[in-house]
């Protein structure tokens, strides 16, 4: 039998229709009023069961959710978990074969997902294929990457009409024609192939799970479930930077208790190998000596961070580490490193030693020695440990973005927990809301970072690319850009064929403590090109990590934004913004400041004759008092920024 329904959101914004006809299921979503989804298939085809076609309607279940969670750290304090939810549970075969499609709708988008309750017929299943659609109703605006690159997420982003993307991952973010800015992506991707988005023509989009080697997309067994699907929305780019849906969609903490979670800033033994004046492989220029690392550490509690990073420790480095993955050890220090001296040097000064655990995508390498490894820097009081997994593949030629992997990265955050660490993933599995599950996973890579500024071929990343990251892989937050270069223009490297450099000026450098969220920022460079710039060394030292409230007051992805967020430990606020290529001038209402009260505004400016290409250091450091009913002249340089403190007066 046929069956039809319609749905809205709390406030009615965002409707959705879902129909069942002639046995096969699908949706369409409005928004105010405007078609934004048109007609689209849904099901998931098993070697098992087709269950995108012959289905027949049992029941419906209805409910109504609106609750208040709070962030044990974030870049916003409290969210409002706010949403109408129906789920459809269907069979085939005389219900032989059950699936039930949960639909949850908020007045800024829409998660829905597939269940499959425990039935005989499902017992150790196969997916083969999964049918969701996006069907648009016009070629939008969109930046993506494409999904089955080399070099996973790290590329840098293409802005095409959706008519002439590849398979993308997700986030995948588009633009209307009359102005409003959605979001596609997932939630909760804990047991199941990653999902890409492929181009069916006409403005058609379908999921596409990244395969196991053998083809294989997903391997389970029921009772199971598929991460969300989501599409999120805002009327203007700012709006989609601050919608909370996917985590939303994530299952509450795990962890009893979260005291130990200390989000913070961190220097490290990691920049020079970059720049090739130090190395990860043992040697005359090895970076990761005792020495040295003490060295960092002091420069670290002199100036209130709080720890080190130190890469290249263990053995393994030496030789093409990188297509190496099984020489790596996780307990053994090379000679010329004390790794217990330095964790008790580190202690004595109050600040924290950083591990890390580079696996080369050696992950059995990695599986049979982490619980040692873990264990070690438990005993040692090492809190925070940078993972890394460089390689194209993984074990065997597994993807980074299908199901093996995305298994063992849940397996980690979940052994990390238990021993009370945090984690820095870098090439990650994208993240997809996780943090309020476990929120021991911190923050990842899952981009261009900033070490592309020091060899790539290309030259670096243009000064348009950190307009388009908050905007796509930023949506889900956190990414560990590693931001903190003051030495521009890479003075210290040895050699430079590409003359590679930073391309943007020293307050935009600044500003991306602000406008890229993490709650473990890195300070990068080298401690005596910070301490040359005195002026920008005071910024990076006060701008707090962890956030009570974020606003996004001008946006155009691509172009610019400006970020302001609220210190979750004080009244202070802070403003970060930044531009591509182009000058721009912004007057900012400083509404969001409390009625009532002074503030002295701290400014640091692009200074004067400031230009990304000719003349990227001048910074100007000024003075202001404001108040709410103040507004504040911001002038952004090309490829430049600024960083302002509204810090409470007594």
């Amino acid at each position: 039998m046929d069956y039809y329904d319609e749905i809205a959101s709390p406030n009615g914004d965002l409707e959705m229709i879902f129909s069942l006809t002639g046995g096969t299921p699908t949706y369409s979503l409005a928004y105010k009023g405007k078609p934004l989804v048109l007609p689209s298939r849904l099901g998931v085809v098993f070697e098992e069961a087709d269950l995108s076609e012959g289905l027949t309607l049992e029941y419906v279940e209805n409910s109504d959710v609106d609750e208040d969670w709070t962030q044990p750290w974030g870049e916003e304090k409290e969210i409002r978990n706010h949403y109408t939810e129906v789920k459809f549970y269907l069979s085939r075969d005389f219900s032989r074969q059950r699936m039930n499609l949960v639909f949850r709708l908020y007045d800024d988008g829409i998660g829905f997902r597939y269940e499959w309750p425990e039935q005989e017929g499902l017992q150790g299943f196969v997916i083969t294929d999964e049918i969701t659609e996006f069907n648009l109703p016009a070629d939008h605006t969109s930046w993506w990457i494409g999904a089955y690159q080399l070099n996973r997420y790290e590329h840098l982003f293409n802005e095409t009409r959706v008519s002439e993307i590849d398979t993308v991952h997700t986030p995948f973010t588009m633009k209307t024609d009359e102005g409003l800015h959605l979001s596609i992506h997932e939630a909760a991707l804990t047991d199941f192939a990653s999902m890409t988005i492929a181009n069916k023509g006409n403005d058609s989009l379908e999921v596409d799970l990244v395969p196991w080697l053998n083809g294989d997309k997903v391997r389970g067994s029921a009772p199971h479930q598929s991460p969300w699907r989501t599409i999120a929305l805002g009327e203007t780019a700012g709006d989609l930077m601050t919608n909370y849906l996917m985590l939303n969609l994530n299952e509450p903490s795990k962890l009893d208790g979260a005291d130990w979670i200390k989000p913070g800033k961190y220097t490290g033994i990691w920049w020079d190998m970059h720049l090739g004046t130090k190395t990860w492989e043992s040697g005359p220029k090895h970076g990761a000596t005792t020495e040295y690392a003490k060295e960092m550490l002091d420069f670290t509690a002199k100036h209130g961070f709080q720890g080190t990073l130190v890469e290249g420790w263990n053995k393994g480095w030496d030789g093409s580490w990188f297509e190496n993955g099984d020489v790596f050890s996780f307990t053994e220090a090379y000679p010329d490193f004390d790794l217990e001296e330095v964790a008790a040097y580190a202690d004595s000064l109050g600040v924290q030693l950083i591990g890390h655990h580079e696996t080369s995508a050696g992950i059995a390498n990695y599986e049979a020695q982490v619980d040692a490894a873990f264990a070690l820097y438990n005993r040692l009081g090492v809190h925070t440990v940078k993972t890394g997994y460089v390689g194209d593949f993984v074990d065997g030629g597994e993807w980074h973005h299908g199901q093996f992997m995305v298994r063992h990265y849940r397996d980690i955050v979940k052994k990390a927990a238990e021993s009370k660490i945090m984690l820095d993933v870098h090439e990650p599995i994208k993240d997809t809301g996780i943090r309020r599950t476990w929120p021991n996973m911190m923050t990842r890579e899952g981009a261009r970072g900033q070490e592309y500024n020091a060899w790539s071929e290309d030259g670096g990343n243009p000064p348009s690319y950190t307009t388009i990251v908050p905007f796509t892989r930023g949506l889900v937050s956190p990414f560990d850009y590693t931001p903190g270069v003051f030495n521009l223009l890479l003075t210290d490297k040895p050699e430079n064929p590409n003359n590679n450099r930073l391309i943007h000026t020293l307050a935009k450098e600044l500003a991306l403590y602000v406008v890229i969220y993490s709650p473990l920022q890195m300070v990068a460079d080298l401690p005596k090109n910070l301490e040359a710039h005195p002026d920008a060394l005071d910024w990076v030292k006060v701008v707090p990590v962890d956030w009570e409230k974020t606003l996004v007051p001008e946006a155009e992805i691509g172009e610019y934004v400006v970020v302001v967020r609220k210190d979750r430990n004080s009244g202070d606020w802070y403003l970060g913004g930044i531009t591509d290529e182009e000058a721009r001038d912004f007057t900012i209402n400083l509404d969001f400041l409390e009625e009532g009260k002074t503030y002295q505004a701290e400014i640091w400016a692009d200074g004067e004759d400031a230009d990304w290409d000719t003349n990227p250091y001048p910074l100007k450091k000024s003075l202001q008092d404001v108040t709410a009913d103040s507004v504040l002249k911001l002038n952004l340089a090309k490829g430049g920024g600024v960083a302002v403190r509204f810090a409470e007066e007594e």
